[in-house]
């Protein structure tokens, strides 16, 4: 196959559902923090920094730490396993994803700043350890990046009418609609359940990683 099975738009869907509900279920019940998008992060902590209020600009700051630690742990992880056999470096991370996130639904909001980082960390590592789909770089937990890409290549497009160029384009734009579905449901649940929503990211994430444990025992 030309792409890795890992890199399968149906894979990457349900990750970036995962990703959209995540950014919801922080911003409507951990007190309005973005997981995943730490351009927003950095503005409001910068704005609250600069109006004397040293705690709230911490509270922003603490997602932006562990969004940079969970790219550093990826990393580190993909690297040492990078020759592992019986198990991957994804797997890995696709389950200590699970865990954290399985952990952070237990967690009351007086301690929000901790669910808040262990939310970003475990983003972070999604979007360092899943990088592709059908060979396109995106990123499964935010759109700013595949809104570029999904332009550019919509763009060239129309210029040269290369019909491989409208197909790069519409995965993008899937991704992105993937990932509005799912703050979409992250809304919903967050007033239905509430701080238990974030176990079905773990539920919609153990479909991928089962997806990939089973996909090794094949080869």
């Amino acid at each position: 196959m030309k792409s890795k099975m890992t890199e399968s738009f149906r894979f990457s869907a349900v990750l970036s559902l995962s990703g959209g509900l995540q950014d919801a279920y922080t911003y409507n019940l951990r007190d309005g923090v973005f997981a995943n998008a730490q351009t927003g992060n950095v503005v409001l902590m910068s704005q609250h920094l600069m109006q004397g209020d040293l705690k709230l600009a911490l509270h922003y700051l603490g997602p932006l730490l562990s969004f940079a630690l969970g790219i550093l742990l990826a990393e580190m992880i993909g690297h040492d396993l990078k020759e592992a056999k019986k198990v991957t470096g994804q797997q890995v991370i696709l389950f200590l994803e699970i865990c954290l996130l399985f952990v952070v639904g237990f967690l009351p909001t007086s301690v929000n700043m901790l669910a808040n980082a262990l939310v970003s960390l475990s983003c972070a590592m999604q979007v360092q350890g899943f990088r592709k789909v059908h060979d396109y770089p995106y990123a499964s937990t935010m759109c700013i990046g595949n809104l570029r890409s999904g332009m550019e290549s919509f763009s060239v497009y129309l210029r040269d009418k290369e019909k491989n160029m409208l197909m790069k384009a519409l995965h993008y734009f899937g991704i992105i609609f993937i990932f509005a579905f799912g703050a979409g449901l992250g809304g919903i649940f967050s007033r239905q359940i509430g701080m238990k929503t974030i176990w079905i990211s773990c539920i919609l994430l153990l479909f991928d990683c089962l997806f990939l444990f089973r996909k090794v025992r094949i080869q």
